[in-house]
């Protein structure tokens, strides 16, 4: 499991620290702060869907959820409206339950993290619409889905990794808008925009800053390609071939043969 936000540039210093006394590579993946775009074109029933169970899936604690949601302005009342309607929804209660869809977090010192983070952006401005504390009573560590409207940029609940069932959302007046803010954070693991344009997706695969970029969908791993970051995510890569590279050491050999001697 992923460090938490606040305790990722430590660890990341301290295993850098400790594989540098040895002279030896490292690979380090501590989280991400991963955004989502629904674009102007977007299927928003499908965006919606999928984002909200990307954000909620493993109650939020994946290193690759949906941790911020931009929203092209002219989607933004319909986004807020279905994604509330599905949050609330979710049924919270023992995951070996099949009635269960939305199980506890693994740290009881989450709960007031969370709280906390949500209460500080309300002070900046921001809206809770469902959820935004801990489920009382409880015998386990249960957070209630949480959405959140008009987050505020500069906020920690959009700067740093949540690791909970949060949908944090603003609205964008446009892509340009969108490739800004979904850039403008300290970790990149994973982004995703939903669009039913191609030449919009491939521009946003071009110019956003992480490792993975996808288009509808998200919270996915393909086998076959890189799981790599960028910035305070981490550095190395795992899946793919690229991912034996940190285990190994490449040696080339090189024969040259003597005419005189030749067959």
């Amino acid at each position: 499991m992923p460090q938490r936000a606040d305790e990722e540039n430590n660890a990341d210093e301290h295993e850098a620290g400790q594989a540098s006394e040895r002279f030896i590579d490292v690979g380090l993946e501590l989280g991400g702060k991963d955004p989502a775009y629904v674009a102007e074109d977007a299927d928003l029933d499908f965006a919606v869907a999928n984002i909200v169970d990307g954000a909620c899936y493993n109650a939020g604690q994946s290193c690759c959820s949906v941790e911020r949601v931009y929203v092209h302005q002219r989607h933004y009342p319909k986004f807020l409206g279905r994604a509330q309607a599905l949050l609330a929804s979710y049924r919270l209660g023992d995951p070996l339950q099949p009635e269960t869809t939305l199980g506890p977090l693994a740290q009881e010192s989450a709960l007031a993290r969370l709280e906390n983070r949500i209460s500080q952006a309300q002070t900046q401005g921001a809206r809770v619409l469902l959820g935004g504390k801990r489920l009382t009573p409880s015998r386990g560590n249960f957070f209630l889905p949480t959405l959140v409207a008009d987050v505020p940029q500069r906020c920690a609940l959009m700067q740093e990794e949540n690791f909970g069932p949060i949908l944090p959302v603003h609205p964008v007046a446009d892509d340009d808008e969108a490739l800004r803010l979904m850039n403008d954070s300290s970790m990149g693991l994973t982004a995703s925009v939903w669009t039913q344009s191609a030449a919009r997706a491939e521009r946003f695969g071009q110019e956003l800053e992480f490792g993975t970029v996808y288009q509808n969908r998200c919270d996915y791993l393909d086998p076959a390609l890189p799981w790599s970051g960028t910035r305070d995510t981490g550095k190395g890569s795992t899946l793919s071939r690229f991912g034996f590279y940190a285990l190994t050491r490449r040696q080339s050999i090189h024969f040259r043969l003597h005419k005189e001697n030749a067959c």
